[in-house]
């Protein structure tokens, strides 16, 4: 009893969450950079080795725009470190569009599969690939049974997966019960701005609500994509920053009116 009382907290954490995770090492935490968002994620970031949830509202459901382009720029950092695999049933991914937010497209994997059940097969087997840091899959819905074996794969190698939620042809995306993500992420297109003293049209915007997060704090952001974004002179910045809302920023004072 004198020996448990002992331990610290952080080595209490570790002990359960090795028995968690079967004995294997945690993969670490991918962090945005501003204390806003990382503050309330477990760790300090992006939990990676485990996967992620992003879904889109109205007819985002359907072309999958504002998700997929957020969750490319999630994954741009582990692109650095290894191949990324991105799994559709639609062949309709831009790859210049997606040089255009700084993705290493030289790094990037495309597999077109023929149904949901496919996209996940290919995804297990990609996450268990030597090499593969990230994993994105487009797909309606996850079950709890093929959540976990995603999880699982994302263990097997320390990957960590992406499942956009898409219903690329139409139709009513299912609804299953319950979810094994670590994130859940909403996200909808917002207006630009361009840069002071410049016309044309500004960095993409991203609404996100983080409806979902183990062992953290749900939240809702204004993103920005970094612009522009190079790998080579970053110093390991987040292609994602955080942009204050007009309800958050200090107005001048008045000044008072002239006699």
């Amino acid at each position: 009893m004198s020996d448990f009382r002992g331990k610290g907290l952080a080595a209490l954490r570790a002990e359960i969450a090795a028995l968690e995770t079967g004995g294997r090492a945690e993969s670490g935490f991918l962090p945005f950079g501003d204390l806003a968002v990382d503050g309330r994620l477990p760790g300090g970031g992006l939990p990676l080795g485990r996967w992620h949830e992003v879904v889109g509202e109205g007819l985002e459901g359907e072309t999958g725009a504002a998700p997929a382009a957020f969750t490319a720029l999630m994954a741009t950092p582990l692109a650095t470190r290894g191949e990324a695999v991105w799994v559709f049933r639609r062949d309709d991914l831009l790859a210049p569009g997606l040089i255009g937010l700084g993705f290493p497209a030289e790094r990037l994997i495309q597999v077109c599969a023929r149904d949901e059940a496919e996209v996940l097969s290919v995804m297990e087997d990609a996450l268990a690939t030597v090499g593969v840091a990230a994993v994105i899959g487009e797909v309606a819905d996850v079950d709890l049974t093929a959540g976990r074996r995603l999880q699982l794969g994302c263990e097997k190698r320390g990957g960590t997966a992406f499942v956009l939620r898409r219903s690329p042809f139409g139709g009513q995306a299912r609804r299953g019960i319950g979810s094994t993500a670590s994130t859940r992420w909403r996200v909808r297109s917002a207006p630009s701005e361009p840069p002071a003293g410049e016309f044309g049209l500004g960095a993409p915007r991203f609404r996100v609500d983080l409806e979902r997060c183990r062992g953290g704090r749900t939240g809702s952001f204004l993103f920005e994509a970094a612009r522009p974004y190079c790998l080579e002179t970053t110093d390991g910045a987040h292609p994602l920053r955080l942009v204050a809302d007009l309800g958050d920023r200090q107005l001048a004072p008045a000044q008072p009116l002239a006699a």
